[in-house]
C-alpha cells in the first residue's frame, strides 16, 4: 500500500492531505474523500484513510486549514474552526478543492466519488452534498448537521448516511430531527442511524483524552458504523 502526504490549493491556501492506495492494483478504482475533526489533519483520519486504501479505494485526507495545521488543543482547534465555519462558501470551497484533488488522481474513478467525516469532516462532507458536489454518497460520523444554506430541491446528487450518538450533547436530537426535514424537503435519499449510551467523538480512541465531557470513544458504535459505511458504499457503488 503507497500513503504518502500530497499537496494541493484552494485558492493561494496550500493544503497538505494524505493519500493512500494500494499501488499494486492498476484499474481504477472509487475516490473516497475524509475529512477530519475541528483539529485538523492528524493520525485519526489518516488511519481511516489507509483502512479505506486497504478495502480497495483511493482514498484522500483532506487539509482542513492549509499547512497541515494541527491544532494543540480544543481552544486552538476553534480559532482555526470557527472563520472557517462562519463563512459557508469558502467552507464549500476548501471541501471541492480536496474532493477535486481527488478526482484528478491517476488511479480514481472520478464517476464514482464518496465523502466521509467525522465531527467537522462531517460537516464538510454534508455541505458538499448540500452545494451539489458530484458524489455518489456522503457519510458523517459525529459530525455537525447545521448549516447557513439548506439542502434544495434537485440539487443534492448523493446518498446520505448518517451516523450519530443518540447522547451526544454536541448534535442534540432537534439538530437531528432539522436535519431529517431538511433532506425530506429536497428529496435526498437519506438515512439516520442513531446509537445508544454514545456521545460526541465515539470513533476517535483518543476522544477521552481531551477531558470534556460530552466525548467519548464508543468500540461498538465505531465498529457498528464503520460496517454501515461499508454497506452503504457496496450499494452506491454497486
Amino acid at each position: 500500500m503507497k500513503a504518502e502526504t500530497i499537496e494541493y490549493k484552494d485558492g493561494s491556501v496550500n493544503l497538505k492531505g494524505f493519500v493512500a492506495y494500494d499501488d499494486k492494483v492498476s484499474t481504477k478504482r472509487p475516490g473516497i474523500l475524509v475529512m477530519p475533526e475541528a483539529f485538523g489533519l492528524g493520525p485519526h483520519a489518516k488511519e481511516r484513510a489507509e483502512r479505506l486504501a486497504r478495502l480497495g479505494y483511493v482514498a484522500l485526507a483532506g487539509d482542513p486549514y492549509g499547512d497541515g495545521i494541527i491544532a494543540k488543543d480544543l481552544q486552538e482547534a476553534m480559532k482555526y474552526a470557527g472563520p472557517l465555519r462562519e463563512d459557508t462558501a469558502k467552507f464549500r470551497a476548501r471541501g471541492r478543492a480536496a474532493l477535486d484533488k481527488l478526482a484528478s488522481l491517476p488511479q480514481v474513478d472520478s464517476g464514482k466519488l464518496a465523502a466521509i467525516g467525522y465531527c467537522m469532516g462531517g460537516t464538510f462532507a454534508l455541505e458538499l452534498a448540500r452545494d451539489g458536489a458530484p458524489l455518489r454518497g456522503i457519510v458523517t460520523f459525529h459530525g455537525g448537521l447545521e448549516t447557513k444554506a439548506p439542502a434544495q430541491p434537485g440539487k443534492v446528487k448523493a446518498k446520505v448516511l448518517v451516523c450519530t450518538g443518540a447522547d451526544d450533547p454536541f448534535v442534540p436530537v432537534a439538530q437531528v430531527n432539522a436535519l431529517q426535514e431538511e433532506l425530506t424537503k429536497a428529496g435526498v435519499d437519506w438515512q439516520v442511524i442513531s446509537y445508544g449510551g454514545t456521545v460526541h467523538s465515539f470513533t476517535n480512541p483518543d476522544a477521552d483524552s481531551v477531558g470534556m465531557a460530552g466525548l467519548k470513544y464508543n468500540k461498538s458504535a465505531d465498529e457498528r458504523s464503520w460496517q454501515a459505511m461499508v454497506a452503504f458504499f457496496g450499494e452506491i457503488f454497486a
